[in-house]
């Protein structure tokens, strides 16, 4: 048994007059510490995992939502141009001809109804709920086209702020209910022309009166 304090020459030292002290053994390791120090490690690894994919599914969603917001500006946007297009093909018509709504939408890229050449719409815009250039199409008189409106029956993330025309998409189910149409001013009721000839009495004491008046005037007088 060596003494407190022992300590071991180091051969290389012993020129230099140095001394080091006695090297400890190795760490003292077991299977069982082992296997509970693995353990541990590979819960930490499945916790980070399962957060890491918490944050990645709520960064998607909020990722969708903003696209989705997106798409539903664009899409009144477009159907809204759409609408003052066809408004503007109706109330707009060359001399002697009869307000029309037009046939298609291609009518109202060029109006053929004027000699010089007139746009109504720059472009047929995309849905951007299905980004394809079909519309569903609300039909008018003579099936032609007052509206138009997206083909998507995906619920809106919108249901209020809406323009004072759209008022109505706030209760709207899918955006298939978005309906960009626009109604025609009706025309003003004629009114109702002026009686030239004299009224004829309508309450009885009227009538009575007027009855009485022809036999009056017929009856002699007392100086006679």
């Amino acid at each position: 048994m060596r003494p407190r304090g022992y300590t071991r020459r180091n051969k290389g030292a012993e020129g230099r007059g140095g001394t080091l002290p006695f090297p400890p053994g190795p760490p003292c390791t077991s299977p069982e510490l082992e296997s509970r120090t693995r353990g541990y490690t590979y819960i930490g690894l499945l916790l980070a995992i399962v957060l890491a994919g918490i944050a990645l599914a709520a960064a998607g969603t909020l990722w969708t939502t903003e696209v989705k917001r997106d798409r539903e500006a664009e899409l009144l946007f477009a159907g809204d141009q759409i609408r003052r297009a066809i408004a503007a093909y109706y109330e707009t018509v060359p001399g002697g001809q009869a307000r029309q709504f037009p046939a298609k939408l291609e009518d109202l890229l060029k109006d053929n109804r004027w000699q010089a050449t007139r746009r109504h719409l720059r472009r047929i815009y995309i849905d951007p709920m299905t980004s394809s250039r079909e519309w569903g199409i609300v039909r008018g008189p003579g099936e032609t086209i007052t509206g138009v409106y997206s083909l998507s029956t995906a619920a809106p993330l919108k249901h209020a702020g809406f323009p004072k025309e759209y008022q109505q998409f706030a209760s709207a189910a899918s955006y298939r209910d978005w309906r960009f149409v626009y109604q025609a001013p009706q025309a003003p009721l004629d009114a109702p022309k002026a009686n030239s000839g004299a009224t004829t009495p309508t309450t009885p004491t009227a009538q009575r009166a007027q009855s009485l008046m022809p036999s009056m005037s017929g009856a002699p007088s007392a100086s006679q």
